[in-house]
């Protein structure tokens, strides 16, 4: 068995540790809490919520092997993201980065070189405009037959859908990142979420750097399933393609939260190439600073919306009337006691 038969191995057993363990021990954090991005590298379709701060980072460490070069990396990350919900519930803005610092070992030599420096940061923000599941709770269930309120239906497949603008800041004469002609490039993204009960499914579609010469296009797949109140596993496919980098990542992990405010996390990261190889560790955190005053709901869109504002207007004006000779009378299933409307 050739070297790289046996990394490839190596990297897979790791893989298959990973899904035993997160299969077996873990499960879910809540949505209706902190609603964490982590530990996967996709963006959920839904925001914090209106004045909620949220704070997510980690680290990570990782070995890399390149063939071509005959080069052998040691790699630590430090990640973070910071999350704010402004305005309207369906907007979140934030600012994303990550720093990393390489340690290279030439083979053919033995000699090391070490480049250090931000691989990202970028400011951005996040608006939900499609969401299936506010229609839904609104509607009312079948009394008559628990398999239409709990069978499959065809619209369940219809996702939340967000999308997403930001606004990269690059550093000139980085190795780390593409030759850029300017220090500010944009970033778009759209992003789906689909609930379906213990699981959600969550892509990502993103171009990143889309104005320089060498731009980033790449999709994420993220699929999370809760066991238990507190624990939650993940698997996360991302495809890459760029004249700087181009690879296929398969990611894996487990989360726990630990009250609904903090959740902590851990993952892996392998790809299927030798130019380079790759295999990262990285564990993190996640915060909610929660500081909104009372609980408030996304506004019902379209017809729906206009009904439901209709029928709370109709019920404060009707609740109590007055006759013109002073005599009151409260209204019943709608009708007045002389009859009108």
């Amino acid at each position: 068995m050739n070297q790289t038969e046996y990394s490839m191995n190596s990297k897979l057993s790791c893989f298959l540790f990973l899904l035993l363990f997160s299969f077996f021990n873990a499960s879910a954090q809540y949505t209706e809490t902190i609603n964490s991005n982590r530990p996967g590298f996709s963006q959920g379709a839904f925001s914090v919520g209106k004045n909620v701060i949220q704070f997510e980072g980690g680290f990570g460490l990782g070995k890399e092997e390149h063939e071509l070069n005959n080069t052998e990396t040691d790699a630590f990350i430090i990640d973070y993201n910071i999350r704010y919900g402004v305005w309207k519930e369906e907007l979140e803005i934030s600012f994303t980065g990550a720093y990393q610092s390489n340690s290279y070992t030439y083979l053919n030599n033995g000699s090391t070189d070490k480049i250090s420096n931000f691989t990202s940061n970028t400011l951005g923000a996040k608006y939900l405009f499609y969401d299936p599941y506010r229609k839904k709770e609104i509607e009312k269930p079948n009394l008559y037959s628990w398999k239409a309120n709990n069978s499959f239906q065809w619209r369940d497949l219809v996702p939340a859908i967000s999308v997403y603008a930001g606004v990269n800041f690059d550093s000139a004469d980085n190795a780390l990142t593409p030759g850029i002609e300017s220090s500010i490039s944009p970033t778009v993204a759209i992003a789906t979420q689909n609930n379906w009960g213990s699981w959600v499914f969550v892509t990502n579609f993103i171009g990143e750097r889309v104005t320089e010469d060498l731009p980033s296009y790449s999709y994420i797949l993220t699929l999370t399933h809760t066991f238990t109140p507190n624990w939650s596993a993940f698997l996360e496919n991302q495809g890459i393609k760029s004249d700087f980098y181009a690879d296929q990542l398969l990611r894996g992990g487990a989360a726990y939260l630990i009250n609904k405010d903090f959740q902590i996390d851990g993952s892996i990261l392998v790809n299927f190439k030798d130019t380079p190889s790759r295999l990262y560790g990285r564990i993190g955190i996640s915060y909610r600073l929660d500081l909104h005053k009372e609980d408030e709901f996304i506004e019902d869109k379209g017809k729906a919306g206009r009904d439901k504002k209709k029928e709370e207007k109709g019920k404060k004006k009707d609740k109590k009337k007055k006759r013109k000779d002073g005599v009151d009378f409260e209204e019943e299933d709608g009708e007045s006691e002389d009859g009108g409307i």
